[in-house]
């Protein structure tokens, strides 16, 4: 089975304060179903129109796994404690 991955790329950061709150809250969310963080930071360098914000890419077990987190009612817990506190693109991609 392939692994399922959060890939989430920030565009800007409004809110500090709201960040490390959803951060508080979603890293057990993730933990507590087997996600993995593999990235979590700045960028070394951004090409091709990339910005250079925040970037963040958790593995999971699979890509129903990843969904299913996402849809949690924990996690939705996490994203009310982000409202407006960042503007980002999460997505969800099946690993090769």
């Amino acid at each position: 089975m392939k692994k399922g991955y959060w890939i989430a790329t920030y565009r800007k950061i409004l809110d500090p304060q709201k960040l490390t709150k959803y951060a508080e809250l979603a890293g057990p969310v993730i933990n507590k179903v087997g996600g993995k963080f593999l990235v979590r930071g700045m960028p070394t360098i951004s090409f091709e129109e990339g910005l250079n914000e925040r970037t963040v890419v958790i593995e999971f077990e699979d890509v129903e796994t990843a969904i299913n987190a996402h849809n949690s009612e924990d996690y939705k817990k996490a994203l009310e404690a982000l409202d407006g506190g960042v503007v980002r693109d999460l997505r969800i991609v099946e690993g090769v």
